[in-house]
């Protein structure tokens, strides 16, 4: 940081909904492979969307230490439906309400767990609800505690039944695990020099890499989900993220990820990064003024 207090007067000044809002933007603006990003859209959603989306939901995390988990989700997920008319927030909303909550001397996985064992029926409800508000792709169907059904008392346990085949779900099992560990992605000393874009696009093929993204497998089966993460693998392993074998290596996994609509689109790992960004944010791990774009 600044050695004028600049940086610091900024920190005080940012609430945790900005916070919020500007973790969603920095994250969809990266031009992270097979997301939409700056530079690229899809066919029927794009930037705006997202950008749209960012700032629905900046009111809801504003209140979100004064309301239970669920709630935060469920008033996010509402706000955002009034501003776009497809899912573009969900995974990330249901990350974000649970870390917006923990005072930040405790925002780790043990603390994060903590508050995500007290989560009750309400919430279940309202998680629910607004799983069935944002109507998110590949959820297909499963035997017990399914999202069409009536919903459960216990979400923790409704989220254990689908951690297999949902990273989103996983985090609230281990007390968002992987989103602690893209932290350190995303503030590795290695990369610090690096323009901050460059550094979440780092993070999250390394996020990809490390797990094959839950919802290009829903959509596409566990063996593309497996090769997703094979070739993400290839950029990490063809050089350093200044070196052009490395950017080579990005535009074809990138090429790749597009080349089925956007049915490969790795959105479960954009979740998780941006979930870093706000936690990064938090813990003033990111200097402000951010030299982001």
């Amino acid at each position: 940081m600044s050695d004028d207090g600049l940086s610091d007067q900024r920190w005080s000044e940012m609430t945790i909904g900005q916070m919020a809002t500007l973790a969603c933007l920095l994250e969809v603006n990266a031009p992270k492979p097979g997301n939409v990003h700056r530079g690229a859209d899809f066919h029927d959603l794009g930037l705006n969307d997202f950008a749209a989306s960012a700032v629905a939901i900046g009111p809801a995390f504003e209140a979100a230490g004064r309301s239970r988990i669920g709630r935060t989700i469920l008033t996010a997920i509402r706000a955002t439906r009034r501003f776009v008319d497809s899912n573009t927030n969900l995974g990330l909303v249901m990350l974000l309400a649970p870390l917006a909550t923990v005072p930040v001397r405790e925002l780790n996985q043990a603390g994060v767990a903590a508050r995500l064992a007290d989560l009750n029926q309400d919430d279940a409800a309202d998680v629910y609800q607004a799983i069935a508000i944002a109507q998110p792709g590949g959820l297909g169907h499963v035997d017990e505690m399914d999202v069409q059904d009536a919903p459960p008392a216990d979400l923790l346990a409704a989220m254990k039944l689908a951690e297999g085949r949902d990273l989103v779900a996983r985090q609230y099992v281990n007390g968002c695990e992987q989103v602690f560990a893209a932290v350190r992605f995303l503030t590795d000393p290695a990369t610090a020099k690096l323009p901050l874009s460059d550094r979440i696009v780092h993070a999250h093929v390394r996020q990809m890499a490390a797990f094959p993204d839950s919802l290009i497998g829903r959509k596409c089966g566990e063996e593309i989900a497996q090769k997703s993460s094979l070739m993400a693998s290839r950029v990490l392993d063809a050089g350093e993220p200044i070196d052009e074998e490395y950017f080579q290596e990005l535009r074809n996994l990138d090429f790749w990820l597009r080349a089925d609509g956007h049915r490969r689109n790795p959105g479960t790992s954009a979740d998780i990064i941006g979930a870093a960004i706000f936690v990064a944010l938090r813990q003033r791990k990111l200097t402000l003024p951010l030299r982001a774009l």
